[in-house]
């Protein structure tokens, strides 16, 4: 009995009440328990000094000392007893003598209860004799009551009664699961299967993952008596549900760039510390590069550059090889072939020092301090060896590695190597689409007696790649020059490749002067053919957008024709920075909408300024924001006479090192215009006279221009023209002269007749004319205006120097 009077509980099991008499041999009551006047219904008065048997049903058990029960006089058994309701109340009792006397102490429960009371301890039994479920019973102090945990269940040391947890584990392993313990027995909420990692006390490098489950046990009276707990030893399950979990992980996370150096990187970054302490990425020399990585077999010099590193504690150990670092010679050995030959290696840190020989500087230079194992595993796709990676565990974690480890680096190497292979591919595919491109694009910066440029481009990387950006500064007759933007659609090197195909179209249709709205309707038809040409899957893809200027330094004009680019931008001197509204057209390829143009007047030192919508990216392509943003830039940046790639840079200062999402061209141009003194113009009538006329007006142009040695060539060249004009195209007939570097000719008249060259027969009367005049220039050509045409032709010069005297015309 317990102090307080109440019977014993029993673990588990509500007791409810026990009856409890004490009678004699003959079955006479001595004396009668409360409980036991529960039971029945009657007080010690109505029973004490009579027989039992008065309450009792028939069939009667058997007299007490019949030896029914234990060896030790115990009896126990069923009966039905007389309830004073006139009810029968079936019960389980048990008889025990009671020493020293001739007299039993006898109790009784109602069957029911009895029943319940023996499963309940069949349960306890079968409970305690597992020993693959550690079983706990604590008391309120959580001492140890009862346990069946022992050393060999799980390997650790044993639980004894009486102990608590910290006595056996990791003191802070211990306050954590009697934390949970505790509020287990203050609140009788259930900690159902709460996973803890627990370490052995003085069992170093030892530990396990627990699942624990644990509820409240109480009294009679219903108030917490204790708490009872079952762990199971969930390590294995865990360690796989790791391994399962860090396979995932690595899927996703390698392989998402397409830089070979970051997809390194990210694979260091997975491993370490799901799997090691120290984890170092060695990759082939060339495969950053995007070339093929070089055979290796055996010792030597392995061609590997250390590529990414990463480490549980942080930080980097000095002397240890580090990122970008080249890989030293390796002395020749058997598990060095095996690596190569099986692709994984696990090891200890002796046999590495071994395999390393006595040089201590190499071994400082790839064993960390503090290791003990290590796991090497080599990046394999395609049948090429990209390199390897190995992971270190030092004492951090004392336990070495496993065959299932071993197993787990081999799956995130192979699917590692895969993400390193695709990058290097992708690398050695966006340097050949750059170099192409580069190789396509024009000088960055050009000097022309029209303008002064200044071309920056920027290639795409990421799954944009290259986009086929690019701008152009064509030079053409008469000092004019042609300004160019544009922006493939697609990307890689197909889209390089029409890159190219249209810049060299635009130069064309550009030397054969034509209006500008002209040159983009010309281009627009050769990209509908292209679209034709194109497999079906890329026909959709063929297509441009394009923005074509054509500016004259004589008369400081500039015509502007745009098919889908952004607007171009003016900085005119003394003024800030301005949007220039040109007809926007559709982007070449569409077809069937003529394109549009616009012409204005700029005065000398004006910069403009033509771009790509790669810009637009820099601001998330919002294009309001990214238009003010340009408008921003070249307020604040340019200044008369600054150098216009410094402007370029500052268009471009958002990209910074990173590379951009989409390609970037900007091309900025600051005009001039040609002096008054450097051109002369006239206008004759349609006669015969007119030819002697022009004659004698460019040579006394010559004359005062310092350039007598070139009136013998430019008179037979204007007499010639000017008489097809007068004979031909009728009046008006133009004349013009420009000094440039170059001694330009201008006819003009209004004929629409193409001019042609032919070589007349010895009997010909004529046709000799244009063939006179390209013997005497070195480049000629025609253009055609709104009404008429105009026959240009140049001739070199060396200025005369003051001293020199100009030579005489040679004697007919």
């Amino acid at each position: 009995m317990r102090p307080d009077g109440e019977p014993p509980a029993v673990p588990g099991v509500c007791p409810g009440p026990v009856a409890a008499a004490v009678v004699d041999r003959a079955g006479v009551v001595v004396r009668w328990s409360s409980a036991a006047q529960s039971l029945v219904g009657r007080g010690a008065e109505e029973v004490c000094g009579r027989s039992l048997r008065r309450l009792l049903v028939p069939p009667l058990p058997p007299p007490f000392g019949s030896g029914r029960g234990g060896g030790d006089g115990t009896e126990r058994g069923a009966a039905l007893l007389r309830h004073s309701s006139g009810r029968t109340v079936e019960v389980a009792y048990e008889a025990v003598p009671l020493a020293g006397a001739d007299e039993y102490l006898l109790t009784a429960v109602p069957a029911a209860d009895a029943a319940e009371w023996a499963r309940g301890a069949s349960l306890m039994r079968a409970l305690f004799a597992q020993s693959r479920v550690g079983i706990g019973i604590h008391d309120t102090d959580l001492n140890v009551v009862r346990t069946n945990i022992t050393p060999e269940m799980f390997g650790g040391p044993p639980l004894p009664v009486g102990s608590r947890l910290g006595d056996v584990l990791d003191a802070e392993d211990a306050e954590a699961v009697e934390r949970v313990l505790r509020d287990v027995l203050e609140t009788g909420v259930p900690a159902v299967r709460s996973s803890h990692l627990v370490r052995a006390r003085n069992a170093a490098g030892q530990k396990w993952v627990m699942s624990l489950t644990a509820f409240q046990l109480q009294d009679a009276r219903g108030r917490p008596d204790g708490v009872v707990v079952a762990v199971n030893d969930t390590t294995a399950q865990e360690k796989l549900r790791d391994q399962i979990d860090l396979l995932h992980t690595s899927a996703t996370r390698i392989g998402s760039s397409l830089d070979v150096v970051r997809t390194a990187q990210d694979l260091a970054d997975v491993v370490v510390p799901a799997l090691g302490d120290v984890v170092t990425v060695d990759l082939s020399e060339s495969v950053p590069s995007g070339e093929e990585p070089p055979p290796v077999f055996g010792g030597g010099r392995q061609h590997l550059t250390r590529a990414a590193v990463a480490t549980s504690a942080g930080g980097w150990q000095a002397g240890l090889l580090g990122p970008g670092e080249p890989y030293p010679p390796l002395p020749d050995s058997r598990a060095l072939r095996g690596l190569q030959e099986a692709g994984t290696l696990l090891t200890d840190r002796d046999a590495v020092i071994g395999a390393l020989g006595d040089d201590d500087d190499l071994i400082r230079s790839l064993v960390p301090e503090r290791a003990h194992s290590v796991l090497v595993s080599v990046l394999r796709a395609r049948g090429r060896i990209l390199g390897t990676v190995s992971v270190w565990r030092t004492d951090r974690r004392p336990e070495p590695f496993e065959e299932s480890d071993r197993r787990l680096l081999a799956e995130i190497a192979s699917r590692a190597a895969l993400g390193v292979e695709n990058a290097r591919r992708y690398t050695h595919e966006h340097r050949a689409a750059v170099a192409l491109q580069e190789q396509l694009l024009p000088r960055p910066t050009t000097d022309l007696p029209a303008v002064e440029t200044a071309g920056s481009y920027r290639p795409a990387e990421g799954e944009m790649s290259i986009s086929g950006d690019w701008f152009d500064v064509i030079a053409l007759p008469s000092s004019r020059v042609a300004l160019v933007i544009g922006d493939v659609i697609g990307h890689g090197l197909h889209a390089t490749a029409t890159m190219g195909r249209l810049r060299t179209a635009i130069q064309a249709f550009g030397g054969m002067e034509l209006p500008p709205e002209e040159v983009l309707g010309q281009v627009d038809d050769l990209v509908q053919r292209l679209a034709a040409e194109a497999p079906p899957g890329r026909r959709d893809v063929v297509g441009a957008t394009c923005l074509y200027a054509l500016y004259d330094p004589v008369s400081g004009l500039c015509t502007f024709a745009s098919a889908g680019q952004p607007p171009p931008v003016l900085v005119r001197p003394g003024s800030g920075a301005e949007f220039l509204d040109v007809p926007p057209g559709p982007p070449l390829g569409v077809g069937g909408v003529p394109f549009e143009s616009v012409t204005v007047e700029l005065e000398p030192d004006t910069v403009l300024a033509l771009y790509t919508d790669g810009l637009f990216g820099l601001e998330g392509f919002d294009v309001e924001r990214a238009m003010a943003r340009i408008k921003h830039r070249l307020d604040t940046t340019y200044r008369p006479g600054a150098a216009l790639d410094e402007v370029g840079r500052s268009l471009l200062a958002g990209v910074g090192d990173e590379p951009p999402a989409d390609d970037l061209a900007v091309l900025l141009a600051r005009t001039r215009t040609l002096s008054s003194h450097d051109v002369a113009s006239w206008e004759f009538p349609a006669g015969p006279a007119s030819v002697a006329v022009a004659r004698a007006a460019a040579v006394r142009q010559l004359s005062a221009w310092g350039l007598d040695d070139l009136a013998l060539t430019t008179e037979l060249v204007v007499s010639e023209l000017v008489t097809n004009a007068v004979r031909y195209a009728g009046g008006p007939v133009g004349l013009r002269l420009i000094r440039e570097n170059v001694l330009i000719c201008e006819v003009t008249d209004p004929s629409n007749t193409q001019p042609r060259l032919l070589r007349a027969a010895d009997l010909d009367e004529g046709g000799r004319g244009l063939f006179i005049v390209a013997n005497c220039t070195t480049r000629w050509g025609s253009r055609y205006g709104r009404s008429g045409k105009t026959i240009w032709t140049e001739q070199p010069f060396r200025p005369r120097p003051v001293d020199e005297p100009a030579l005489l015309p040679l004697a007919g």
